[in-house]
């Protein structure tokens, strides 16, 4: 049975300890830190600043598998606030666009539905870098190949939960069987509604041929900077592939037409 995570962003408070956990359960590297010389002080501070709240590593990346999303919105006149927080990763698609796009089989499946790249057969040809609708795929410059968030593979194939969801203190991140946190999820959108959470919906049912990570958002998906309506893009394969199809046939007709003409007239001026 396919294993997944629901994310519930109406608990998260944005603590960023799954971002801790999948640094250091995976060993992935630091961002890059830069330093500032603080007037006064004996020797320059570390300091990462992306300039959008809280967030310090920006997006996900080759060395950044999960990412805490600060959102702040406001209303009019600015007198009200909220704080909206999701921890994004791979949503593991079942139609994976990075999946399909990969020429040497080096991203596959596995038994529990979940999407990991083989290092020992990527090549490094960023062919999935650009067919993953949701920006996670990333190439790593140091190695080569690219890398992305494997669903804790070497943990949940050892009866073990994902890092993020152990490490998260408020439960907003669940590991588990897909139909079962979908029932879960399903609860928890309706309670919310009958709260008065009007904007709160489920993101993930659908999209991508069905996430087997997928969320509960407190507004639009775009607002969590999640495409409303994403479209993998071999989907468009067979459409172009006609099309290119369609075209040929249509430039090969045009070329027979013109020989024939060209050796009709050629038959005229040796007549004449």
């Amino acid at each position: 049975m396919a294993k997944g995570m629901f994310v519930d962003t109406s608990i998260c408070t944005g603590c960023k300890a799954c971002q801790v956990a999948c640094k250091e359960w995976n060993g992935l590297e630091g961002e890059p830190t830069h330093f500032q010389q603080t007037p006064g002080a004996p020797y320059p501070v570390a300091f990462n600043f992306t300039g959008n709240s809280y967030d310090n590593t920006g997006a996900l990346s080759a060395m950044d598998w999960r990412h805490v999303r600060f959102i702040e919105q406001f209303n009019r006149n600015r007198s009200e606030a909220r704080w909206l927080f999701s921890s994004d990763s791979c949503k593991h698609c079942n139609d994976a666009g990075c999946l399909n796009a990969c020429p040497t089989g080096a991203i596959i499946h596995t038994d529990m539905g979940n999407v990991v790249v083989q290092d020992d057969v990527c090549i490094g040809c960023k062919s999935c870098v650009p067919s993953c609708p949701f920006g996670v795929i990333a190439m790593s410059e140091k190695t080569g190949t690219v890398h992305k968030c494997t669903l804790c593979d070497d943990r949940i194939h050892n009866g073990l939960g994902t890092a993020c969801a152990k490490a998260c203190p408020t439960g907003s991140i669940r590991f588990g069987d897909v139909p079962e946190l979908k029932t879960i999820a399903d609860a928890r959108l309706a309670k919310l509604k009958a709260l008065g959470e009007t904007k709160a919906n489920i993101y993930g049912y659908t999209e991508a041929g069905g996430l087997n990570v997928f969320y509960l958002f407190m507004d639009r998906p775009t607002v969590y900077g999640q495409p409303e309506h994403p479209i993998v893009p071999q989907q468009r394969l067979p459409l172009s592939t006609a099309a290119t199809v369609l075209g040929a046939v249509a430039l090969g007709v045009v070329g027979l037409i013109s020989f024939r003409e060209r050796g009709n007239k050629k038959k005229e001026d040796v007549t004449k």
